[in-house]
């Protein structure tokens, strides 16, 4: 099934980019298209204007194919009209006052519409859509066809997977629980979705014909050849990835996922009223001893106030990170890509 992705998607080697939601770069995204992969952007809170603008970057620098991701809404999102934000300010108030800034006022909306988003996905036109959180809606995924633009979904459980295949996608990601950042689980809970890696690929392998993309722990030349044992089609890499200089992570970020051990992660709501997985910093233990988390997306909104302001310093921005970033050995992307596909199979 390897040649399935190659062929499918344009690219030379079935290795993917995680889409950052927020920590994304057109180099690092230019990088691992140039090397022969796929290359993804996340879209997280952009608006339609931005999208294109961020297309148009990318289209400067690469002439190879790339994904765009998208966030599905949930339908659980909250507004700003509809809660009260009252305890979570007080939880955070140390940490604005750590950034030398004032708690921001409401906005009119916490995120653009879907409609906004996918308007400029089409009209960037990129090789694939990718989403997370959900499956997206028949009417989504037959105007991506008819524009040539691939579909990819992305799983936590094999239940995901097969709602994902039977929406029409043509490939799905199986996020282990490993992984970096937000579980984007949208059947169960997130905290009844941590299925492994090792248990949840071979699983999703055997439950769909579409190809299959293993994320999640995946760092070195070693995870790829175990990916591909477990009949995985590809893999996607984050952490090892994150930590390059390519990518829009702070120095202090990048300084904590070299220095990760196999421990230091955890799964924490405190810096987006959703399930992720980081590194534990101030920030993440001030929310969490204050006792008050917002839903999402209004916590999102309210750390990424003080988050914006600090951005190069590790004790006060969301230092995403997986359970093997550790693994990770180089600060160059071309040279992590160059360790994983010494994993793909001959």
């Amino acid at each position: 099934m390897t040649g399935d992705l190659q062929s499918l998607l344009g690219i030379e080697a079935p290795i993917f980019l995680g889409p950052f939601g927020g920590l994304s770069s057109v180099a690092l995204t230019a990088s691992v298209s140039d090397c022969g992969g796929l290359g993804s952007f996340g879209l997280y809170g952009y608006s339609g204007d931005r999208i294109r603008d961020t297309a148009t970057a990318l289209r400067a620098v690469t002439g190879r194919p790339f994904a765009l991701n998208l966030w599905l809404p949930t339908g659980d999102e909250v507004r700003p009209d509809e809660v009260d934000l009252t305890a979570a300010r007080d939880a955070v108030a140390p940490l604005f006052e750590a950034a030398g800034v004032e708690p921001p006022s409401l906005p009119a909306s916490f995120l653009p519409p879907l409609s906004e988003q996918l308007d400029a996905v089409w009209d960037a036109a990129p090789a694939v859509l990718s989403v997370v959180f959900g499956v997206p809606a028949p009417e989504i995924v037959a105007e991506a066809h008819r524009r040539g633009i691939r579909v990819i979904g992305t799983a936590t459980s094999v239940a995901e997977a097969v709602a994902l295949e039977e929406g029409g996608v043509d490939a799905v990601v199986a996020s282990g629980a490993e992984a970096a950042g937000h579980r984007v689980s949208f059947l169960r809970r997130a905290e009844e979705s941590l299925v492994g890696t090792f248990a949840l690929v071979p699983q999703v392998v055997d439950a769909v014909d579409v190809p299959v993309i293993a994320a999640g722990g995946v760092a070195d030349r070693r995870g790829v050849a175990a990916a591909f044992a477990l009949g995985a089609a590809g893999v996607q890499v984050g952490s090892a990835f994150l930590r390059t200089r390519q990518s829009a992570a702070a120095e202090a970020h990048r300084g904590a996922l070299a220095a990760a051990a196999d421990t230091d992660t955890v799964l924490t709501r405190a810096m987006s009223g959703r399930l992720a997985r980081g590194i534990p910093n101030r920030a993440v233990r001030t929310i969490e001893d204050g006792g008050a988390i917002a839903p999402f997306p209004a916590q999102n909104w309210l750390t990424g106030a003080f988050r914006s302001a600090a951005a190069q310093d590790g004790d006060l921005v969301s230092l995403w990170a997986g359970q093997a970033a550790g693994l990770s050995r180089s600060d160059d992307a071309a040279a992590v890509f160059a360790e994983l596909v010494r994993g793909l199979p001959r």
